[in-house]
Order: structure tokens, then C-alpha cells, then sequence
């Protein structure tokens, strides 16, 4: 596992001012509001390195990112969570460091206007891009076999809502997933994929960057809760670093990083228990609604009384008087099988 890496600001197009960045310069606000400086031209010009020559794949810029959303008459929207990476460097390195084997099929979901599908393509066997926008779903196979035309057979795209995704609508079987994902439903979608691709081995998505933090907390820290232990569930997860706001156009209000995943044996398997995911969900989210109460108390409803409940947790060999953010996702996995076959009530609940 490579070591943390932070990703530099780019320099490529200065940002705007934003809460909690520094105060933008006259020239940064030009820079910013021209969609096709000579300045910019001569970033993405420089922006192509010998690398992506050899690659086959030639990266956008800032220039191309505004010119390709001028021509297809976009205007990003927040409802669809829309920020595009417009610094090569930046998806050049989250390639890397989602340590791809060159047999592997990735999953990108939102590819957007492309910029990090073209770093893709050259690192893997195939891409498969799922994006909910038909305009930029109707564009990317054009951006790709302009710009990396001998990798274009690589890439299938798929216009869809990738909460909807099955495992049969694929051609094959994605074995990674990497992607910028929609801040408004990154969580449930990186959830959704983990539990019907089973193939999936491991991933690194860009997300909000406390939401990172959350999703990679441990039991005990302030930041965990019931997102950490669903993801838990499926995979270990990390920070892998952050990512500045400079490189999305549009600029985005909130901090980005980068969360790796990397699957794992279900806990159910690990401990030999007859528990399905959902029982144990249920049992996450009913001690996380009441996460100050005492897991005696929150879980109440959930096992049809406090005495019921708290029979249950002794018979997991968990202290009624813990609260969730104590408990792993073992320990919630342990409890759902202690109500019974399939985490279903075992007897009467008094």
C-alpha cells in the first residue's frame, strides 16, 4: 500500500476566491472568468507530457475543459453535483495511485467531460464510464477518440443513474472502481456499487473531504458512525489525500479528498455467523439514530424493548451500557446474530 500522498495545487488556472481560501488577485479573477485565454491555451499546451504522448491519451486542460462545455451548451449544476477536474496532473496521479493492474476493468462513475477517463484508459484494460447526464454520456466516446484514439475501443459507456446499476447491465465484470463522485449521493452510490459488484476488489473515489474523514474513522473517534461501519462491512477504507479546490471548474465551497477501499472478507463470513447485510445494517442504523444513548437504550425499538435489548447484547457479549460509536462493524454483526437466524427475532421480546 503506497503511503499518503497530497495533491498539489496544480497552478494551471487560478481559482476564485472561496470560503476559506486565499483572496484571489485581479489577474486570478480574469483568468477564471475568460473561458479561452492565450494563457490557458498555453497550460494545456504544457500540460501534455511525453508520458501521455506515449500513452496514447492527450489530457484536458483548463482551456479544453471550458471549450468542450461551451460546444455541448453545459452549465454545471449542483443538482447533479457537477464539478469537472480540469488539471492533468491531478488525475494523472489519482491513476497511480489507484495501483491498477493493466488486466483490470474500472468502474468510473460521472466520468463528466472525460478529463479523468483519459487517464484511465491508458492504465487499464478497459473502462467502463457511468454517467447520468445523456449530453455528456452522448459526448465522451467523441472526446475519447479525439484525444486517445488508439484506446478508444476500450471505453463503454452507459447512460444511467449508477444507484440503479446491476452487475448483468455490464459487459463484463469491473474489478476497481475510481471516480470523481457527485458530493450530493457519493456515499450511497460508493455503498450501492460495493454490494452489487461483488467483483470489485478495490477503489479510490473523490469525495468531500469530511466525508472522507467519516468514512474512514475508526470505532471511537467522533467522526465515526453509521456510514464508517456500513463501508466497514464491505471494505477497509483510508485517506489517501486531499485534493485543492483549483482543480475544478466549476470551484467547488467545500475541501476534496481521496478515499481507497479495498475489499474484504463480510464479517458475517469472518465470524461464521447466519446474518444477512441488511439485518446487520438494520441493527447500525437503529444505534446510530440514538448514538447518545446507551446501546441498551437506542436499540429498544429495534429489539422490541430495552430488557429485550439488553438481553441481546449480552448474549453478543456486548456491555448494554456502550454506545454505538464503540462498536465495530463485528460487533454490530455479532449482535444482528444474536437476535436469531437472518438477525430476525429469536423468541417473544419482553
Amino acid at each position: 500500500m503506497p503511503p499518503t500522498e497530497p495533491l498539489p495545487a496544480p497552478g494551471l488556472l487560478p481559482a476564485p476566491a472561496v470560503a476559506g481560501s486565499e483572496p484571489a488577485t485581479a489577474s486570478d479573477t480574469a483568468s477564471d472568468t475568460a473561458s479561452d485565454t492565450a494563457s490557458d491555451t498555453a497550460s494545456d499546451t504544457a500540460s501534455e507530457t511525453p508520458g501521455d504522448m506515449a500513452s496514447g491519451a492527450r489530457p484536458l486542460g483548463p482551456a479544453d475543459v471550458r471549450a468542450l462545455a461551451a460546444r455541448l451548451g453545459l452549465r454545471p449544476t449542483k443538482k447533479l453535483g457537477q464539478n469537472f477536474v480540469h488539471d492533468p496532473n491531478t488525475v494523472r496521479r489519482i491513476a497511480r495511485l489507484a495501483e491498477l493492474e493493466p488486466d483490470e476493468v474500472v468502474l468510473e462513475i460521472g466520468p463528466g467531460l472525460g478529463s479523468l477517463t483519459l487517464a484511465l484508459l491508458p492504465a487499464a484494460a478497459a473502462v467502463l464510464a457511468v454517467e447520468i447526464d445523456p449530453v455528456l454520456a452522448g459526448a465522451l466516446p467523441a472526446t475519447v477518440a479525439e484525444r486517445a484514439p488508439t484506446l478508444a475501443d476500450r471505453l463503454t459507456v452507459l447512460t444511467m443513474d449508477a444507484l440503479r446499476l446491476r452487475a448483468e447491465q455490464l459487459p463484463s465484470p469491473p474489478t476497481a472502481v475510481v471516480a470523481n463522485l457527485p458530493y450530493n449521493v457519493g456515499v450511497p452510490v460508493l455503498l450501492h456499487v460495493l454490494e452489487v459488484l461483488p467483483s470489485l476488489r478495490h477503489g479510490l473515489v473523490m469525495i468531500q473531504s469530511e466525508v472522507v474523514d467519516r468514512l474512514a474513522a475508526g470505532p471511537g473517534g467522533r467522526e465515526y458512525g453509521a456510514p464508517s461501519a456500513k463501508l466497514a462491512w464491505y471494505a477497509e477504507a483510508r485517506r489517501a489525500g486531499p485534493v485543492p479546490r483549483a482543480v475544478f471548474w466549476p470551484v467547488p465551497g467545500v475541501d476534496s479528498a481521496l478515499l481507497s477501499v479495498r475489499r474484504r472478507a463480510e464479517p458475517a463470513q469472518e465470524a461464521g455467523a447466519e446474518v444477512t447485510r441488511a439485518a446487520v445494517f438494520a441493527v447500525v442504523d437503529a444505534a446510530f439514530a440514538q448514538r447518545r444513548k446507551s446501546l441498551r437504550g437506542a436499540l429498544a425499538g429495534w429489539a422490541g424493548s430495552p430488557v429485550a435489548a439488553e438481553q441481546v447484547l449480552r448474549a453478543a457479549g456486548v456491555d448494554p451500557s456502550t454506545r454505538a460509536e464503540r462498536l465495530s462493524v463485528a460487533d454490530f454483526t455479532r449482535i444482528a446474530a444474536a437476535r436469531g437466524p437472518c438477525g430476525s427475532a429469536a423468541g417473544p421480546h419482553t
